[in-house]
């Protein structure tokens, strides 16, 4: 009967949105070809139906559609290369795309062509002129910087030597320059000399290696001069300036010089003929200064017109990116359909959400019209073997928290959501170990920050702990709130506490207070209206009197969700018609957790209400050794130990009612099934086996492992049994957490920045400040918030949603343009 009222009362409640998924339904498309990508194309803009790979057999490159995916492929490479030069000019995309015509993909695809063409052929033109303007560059600071180690070999060297005609050019670029040495290695090759030299630049990391290598090379039988470039160079490879250094290497015979040719290739020296000549040299400066000049005004004029290309393709960069995207996932969406056997015609299949049945039916019927398609399409419900989808609809606010159960696990289709009281009960569990009103002020601050930037930060693209903090702003408002309120009952403000109430309702024992640290102080009027009296901090009971509240009330919270997380099994058995685990499930597990945690939650209640002294921990312990022995001064009300022996034989009846009673009940009904004389019965509540394991849907109902499923029940009876004592054990935290935070927050408080305060030194006071919020900023307000976060993660986790939750299902991943990224290009 009590069951019966459970269940007219829980019939008439509305029911909630967030509660259960959606109910989907399966459906199939019979589209003709002709209008198959614009049905695809508008569904994709709808965003509520799931198609299904109906040619999960074959490789990508066996599909039908395969040409166009790789076509859209290599624009979609095409796009990505514009989007790399621009960013590497310096220059910024337009994120709102100029108003033009439509334009076709082939279209499309044709310019993006042209654009790349022409881009590829000015990247090359502009490397071969910046190679050729830093070669010039290097050979005007070779001619400046080596006149002067000439100027001084001249002194020691034979007159009529002028230059070696075996110095070594990089390239065939310097044309005026050769000709000039030519003709003086010419007018001086009547003469023999015995000196001869090589002049050259290498970068400055790599001088002595090769300075050491020439020496061991030449054996000694060389000098090596060198001398440190006035600027530096851009190197072609790494696009990095680069610090060099001029050479010029003394030598004498053509040994030496094959060897120093050689190593000066193998270190990427380049090497450039300078004349003795003053004249000669002051010619070939202006020679090569003068092309410098051009080359460099001709690099100037080929970046501003590769900008201006750049500029223009930017302006239809990102509506090019998305057209390639969306008409890519069309093709990959159409490649997961069928052709029927006169391949006129497209066969999908997929779920979507019951409600969105008529806007799919709208979309299609408009996408037969713009089609013109002399066939319209066909949509029909079919009947599925598998189990559907998960869809919750979320908004800004739900969202986050539906992410944090999600990680756990996706709910099973129509499970009872976890994520509609983990709303409010993740950040209140927060908050009991983290209530510090003014740290509350902190985290409440942050979150209206992210809140007020919302719009602007969600186009921006941000990084993983930002976008971290951006995704869960409204988890960080409602704990910044929680933490507001229960850092009021726990009276701290960053540690202090206040008088914000009214007065205390304790005095000291006489004028001095001298006593208020031993004796302790003497109530006077009545208690202290909100949280926790001021007067408590600094007395000498204040830890164990905090220690006890924190204690209990954390027993109390911890009973109380997991009541909630036994109730919520029962919403879901009732949902789904199974009275087998309401009857053998719920009742014995709310039996067994209230008979004794709930009983200990009523005596902390008794003991705060009436003010005893009995032992809980003596109550409860004897309880289970003696629980026929008189209590004494721990009986707490008329009653209490007839109570406990009931509560206790009760408590042990719920086992062996959790464990024995549903297997055999369930091998019954199998048995009577397949005899033929309850066959009626399939689909009913009583014979769900759907849920149990050694059984599944249609066809293997038969498939029924009697061990397999009693191992089952006596497992998950056991973990229960087992959990309820460590489950309530670990709510402890919330006590543990609150006194660290506490404590933490007055080390800091007292011996930081009071102790900094006590100096009469301004700068001293400064430092204490500074470090107190440091300390408070890093530790109290990121660590401890990450620590405690974590700490509430793993209560909703483990110790509430396993009374009820199986996180078994999959998520609703319907064709929407809306939810195409980067990564899927």
């Amino acid at each position: 009967m009590a069951l019966q009222k459970m269940d007219q009362f829980i019939e008439n409640l509305p029911s909630m949105d967030l509660m259960r998924s959606e109910k989907m339904t399966f459906v199939q498309l019979i589209i003709p070809a002709e209008s198959a990508h614009r049905a695809i194309s508008y569904l994709g803009e709808l965003g509520l139906l799931q198609f299904r790979d109906m040619n999960a057999d074959k490789s990508p490159f066996q599909r039908t559609f395969v040409n166009q995916v790789k076509r859209c492929g290599e624009m979609s490479r095409k796009l990505r290369f514009f989007k790399d030069q621009i960013q590497k000019a310096g220059l910024l995309s337009s994120a709102h795309s100029t108003l033009e015509p439509d334009i076709e993909l082939e279209e499309l695809e044709v310019q993006l062509a042209e654009h790349e063409h022409e881009l590829i052929e000015m990247n090359s033109n502009s490397e071969k002129l910046q190679q050729s303007f830093n070669e010039l560059l290097e050979f005007k600071i070779v001619l400046q910087k080596a006149v002067g180690f000439l100027v001084s070999h001249n002194s020691h060297a034979v007159a009529d030597e002028t230059e070696l005609d075996e110095n070594v050019y990089s390239n065939g670029d310097f044309g005026e320059a050769s000709s000039l040495l030519e003709q003086e290695m010419r007018s001086g090759s009547s003469s023999q000399s015995t000196v001869r030299f090589i002049s050259g630049i290498i970068p400055r990391s790599k001088v002595l290696r090769f300075e050491r290598m020439l020496f061991r090379a030449t054996r000694g039988n060389m000098l090596f001069n060198q001398t440190l470039a006035d600027e530096e160079i851009l190197d072609p490879t790494s696009n990095e300036m680069v610090e060099k250094t001029v050479f010029v290497v003394f030598f004498s015979g053509e040994q030496a010089r094959m060897k120093i040719i050689k190593i000066c290739e193998a270190f990427g020296a380049n090497c450039y003929p300078v004349p003795e000549d003053i004249t000669k040299q002051r010619q070939l400066t202006r020679e090569v200064l003068s092309r410098l000049s051009e080359l460099e005004a001709t690099l100037d004029a080929g970046i501003r017109h590769r900008n201006q290309a750049l500029v223009s393709i930017g302006l239809h960069l990102t509506k090019w990116i998305n057209m390639v995207r969306m008409e890519k996932a069309v093709y990959d969406t159409l490649n997961m359909l069928n052709f029927d056997v006169t391949k006129k015609c497209l066969v999908g299949e997929g779920w979507c959400p019951i409600f969105a049945k008529p806007q799919i039916q709208e979309v299609l019927q408009r996408a037969t019209y713009d089609s013109s398609s002399q066939v319209g399409i066909i949509f029909h419900v079919m009947e599925a073997t598998e189990s559907p989808p998960t869809y919750f609809r979320t908004n800004c606010f739900t969202n986050a928290y539906q992410e944090i159960v999600d990680a756990y696990g996706v709910a099973r289709y129509q499970e009872a959501n976890p994520a509609v009281y983990t709303i409010v009960t993740f950040p209140f569990l927060f908050a009991v170990m983290f209530g510090d009103w003014g740290h509350g002020i902190c985290l409440l601050l942050g979150a209206l920050f992210l809140i007020a930037r919302e719009k602007k930060l969600g186009t921006q693209k941000l990084g993983s702990f930002m976008e971290m903090l951006f995704g869960g702003r409204y988890v960080l408002l409602l704990m910044s709130l929680f933490s507001i309120y229960c850092g009021l009952i726990y009276n701290e403000f960053f540690s202090v506490p206040f008088h914000i109430f009214g007065g205390s309702a304790y005095r000291c024992r006489d004028d001095s207070c001298r006593d208020a640290h031993t004796v302790g102080l003497v109530k006077f009027r009545d208690p202290y209206p909100f949280g926790v009296d001021p007067s408590w901090r600094g007395s000498r009971s204040e830890l164990p009197f905090l220690n006890s509240l924190k204690m209990k009330m954390s027993i109390l919270l911890g009973i109380t969700q997991m009541n909630l997380g036994i109730l919520m099994s029962y919403f879901n058995a009732r949902f789904f018609g199974s009275s087998l685990d309401i009857r053998y499930q719920f009742v014995p597990q709310i039996i067994f957790l209230n008979s004794l945690f709930g009983y200990l939650s009523l005596l902390i209640i008794t003991k705060w209400c009436t003010g005893s002294q009995a032992d809980l921990y003596h109550v409860m312990i004897y309880m289970f050794l003696s629980p026929t022995d008189d209590l004494g001064e721990n009986e707490l009300f008329w009653g209490q130990r007839p109570l406990q022996i009931v509560l206790l034989l009760l408590a042990l009846v719920a086992v062996p009612w959790m464990l024995f009673p549903k297997p055999f009940i369930l091998k019954k009904l199998h048995t009577e099934r397949f005899q033929g004389r309850t066959y009626g019965m399939l689909g009913t509540s009583e014979v769900d086996l759907d849920s149990e394991p050694g059984s599944a849907r249609g066809a293997h109902h038969e498939d029924f492992n009697f061990s397999e499923v009693f191992v089952h029940q006596m497992i998950h009876s056991i973990e229960f049994v087992l959990g309820s004592v460590s489950n309530t054990a670990s709510y402890l935290r919330l006590w543990a957490l609150s006194l660290a935070h506490s404590e933490l927050s007055t080390v800091f408080y007292e011996k930081v920045l009071l102790l900094a305060w006590g100096y009469d030194n301004i700068v001293i006071r400064l430092v204490g400040l500074v470090v107190f919020a440091f300390a408070t900023s890093f530790i109290l307000l990121m660590m401890e918030t990450l620590s405690a976060f974590l700490h509430a993660l793993r209560l909703h986790w483990v110790e509430y949603q396993n009374k009820f939750y199986f996180g078994d299902g999959y998520k609703f991943k319907p064709f929407s343009f809306a939810s195409l990224t980067e990564e899927e290009d």
